[in-house]
């Protein structure tokens, strides 16, 4: 059974910086893809930045330039740099392994 916890999230100013992981249970070289969703209250869940096996990335529009993806096979984890936060970014995070593996969510708000 494949598990996957975040950690990282919390309580930061307008500008701040954060840094997210998710640790998996197990090798994750088996995933197709790794990838973090948001989701703000009243909003469905948005694809955030998603890494393939070989560490090709894509990112949303509203986060390119700020956020980074990365993984780290050898550590089973995987990480999302954000910088320049913003108080849209206030969400529940999730981390996602492919084909259908979901984390419990970790809650970043950015305050004014």
């Amino acid at each position: 059974q494949v598990q996957l916890v975040e950690s990282g999230g919390g309580l930061v100013q307008a500008g701040g910086s954060l840094r997210l992981s998710c640790a998996a249970s197990g090798s994750i070289f088996r995933f197709n893809t790794m990838g973090w969703y948001r989701q703000a209250p009243g909003k469905q869940r948005e694809l955030v930045a998603a890494i393939s096996p070989g560490a090709r990335t894509n990112y949303a529009d509203s986060v390119k330039g700020r956020f980074t993806i990365s993984r780290d096979n050898a550590k089973n984890t995987m990480y999302l740099q954000m910088i320049s936060l913003k108080t849209e970014d206030t969400a529940v995070y999730y981390c996602y392994a492919g084909p259908d593996y979901w984390g419990q969510g970790t809650q970043v708000t950015v305050s004014s």
